[in-house]
């Protein structure tokens, strides 16, 4: 007796949809205490973060993967949110075991401290299996009429994340190698927790670069560059952390800058090439 193939509908089950809420709210509870009051995080945050580029830079990133979850929440298609979830999945569980190895840097007791710990003990597993149940339903085929990235794009980007995949993995085995060279101060908690969140970008380019439609992009472009700009607004927010200016610093700055162009040129080139 042969088994019945799954549908191939490209549809966003319920349950990843409600899912997807939920986090989206979590995420935006995060943004408005990290960006919005960054220096206030001894009270309203699970641990004091210091300085302030930091929850800035953190709430950056909760600001776009907010915008990720609003899509899997209320988008109506797999494909297109499909390749960030593994690497939500892989950012959550580092982010875990970063909790783990400094729980003594954690405000025990607070609401704060609950909310982040139980976040990130569901949510690599949870994300995971939403994935797994989902994934059967993208078609894999192009829509009509989209673009098609090019192999020396997915080249490119695939290499980039790979490197950036490697160094983001160095700094949180081992953060006390890259926190002398950081543009602002770092401990070991908070040099981890960056670390995770550069994998974001690391993992969602690795499966990108085998990734042709542009449709499966676009919306993870849109979430990295809101998350990218609002870090840019952090830096000149906390330009101070900066001080005194160092080679560091400026290669931070201009990679960040170049960056966010680069990804507005990207976008906007495959933009015009639908049909």
């Amino acid at each position: 007796m042969h088994s019945t193939p799954p549908t191939q509908n490209d549809i966003i089950h319920r349950e990843t949809r409600l899912v997807g809420a939920a986090v989206m709210l979590v995420l935006l509870t995060a943004v408005v205490i990290l960006y919005l009051f960054p220096d206030d995080t001894e009270t309203l945050f699970a641990w004091t973060i210091r300085p302030r580029m930091t929850p800035l830079l953190m709430g950056a990133n909760y600001a776009a993967g907010a915008l990720f979850f609003a899509r899997v929440a209320f988008g109506r298609h797999w494909s297109y949110v499909r390749h960030g979830f593994l690497a939500v999945a892989t950012f959550a569980g580092l982010a875990l075991i970063a909790t783990l190895l400094h729980l003594d840097r954690f405000h025990a007791g607070h609401i704060s401290f609950y909310a982040w710990t139980i976040v990130y003990i569901l949510s690599p597993f949870l994300v995971v299996w939403l994935w797994y149940r989902n994934r059967h339903t993208d078609t894999g085929v192009a829509e009509r009429g989209e673009a098609v990235v090019s192999a020396l794009a997915r080249r490119l980007t695939g290499l980039g994340s790979a490197v950036l995949l490697v160094l983001s993995l160095s700094m949180f085995i081992v953060p006390t190698l890259f926190i002398p060279l950081w543009p602002w101060s770092l401990t070991p908690l908070t040099a981890r927790v960056i670390a995770a969140f550069f994998t974001l970008p690391g993992v969602t380019g690795l499966l990108l670069a085998r990734e042709p439609r542009w449709s499966a992009w676009r919306q993870l472009i849109e979430s990295a560059v809101l998350g990218l700009g609002l870090t840019a607004l952090g830096v000149a927010r906390a330009w101070g952390d900066f001080q005194p200016i160092g080679a560091a610093d400026w290669l931070f700055v201009v990679s960040l800058l170049g960056l966010i162009a680069g990804l507005v040129a990207f976008y906007l080139s495959m933009q015009a090439r639908r049909t």
